[in-house]
């Protein structure tokens, strides 16, 4: 059983998002959640709220044992780019890409990897 949780438009660069979600792949749920508590990364705090509210989604399912949960997948894609400028000299302008995200998290029961 999969239980699913995503959070959109999420205002953290994807490239910063995967840094963070790389290592959390095949562990346990409470080991992801306490990986991700030290990291000093912005993305860090969005990609555990995501987790706790799959965690929450589970425990809805009388079924589905939360001790057992495992990160089956997370998936960082890339939201819509706000375009903004700085000026520059001579009447010029810099372009300034504010990227945003989307954050996909997948758990399922099983195992968990070493």
């Amino acid at each position: 059983m999969e239980i699913k949780a995503s959070a959109k438009f999420v205002r953290v660069s994807p490239t910063k998002l995967r840094l963070v979600t790389r290592p959390l792949k095949g562990k346990k749920v409470e080991d992801a959640l306490a990986l991700l508590r030290f990291l000093p990364q912005k993305g860090a705090r969005f990609v555990s709220k995501v987790m706790e509210s799959a965690v929450a989604n589970a425990e809805q399912r009388p079924q589905i044992d939360v001790d057992t949960l495992v990160v089956k997948t997370i998936c960082i894609d890339g939201g819509p780019t706000f375009k903004r400028f700085q000026p520059r000299a001579m009447g010029r302008v810099n372009r300034i890409l504010k990227r945003t995200s989307h954050i996909t998290v997948v758990l399922a029961e099983g195992p968990a990897k070493r």
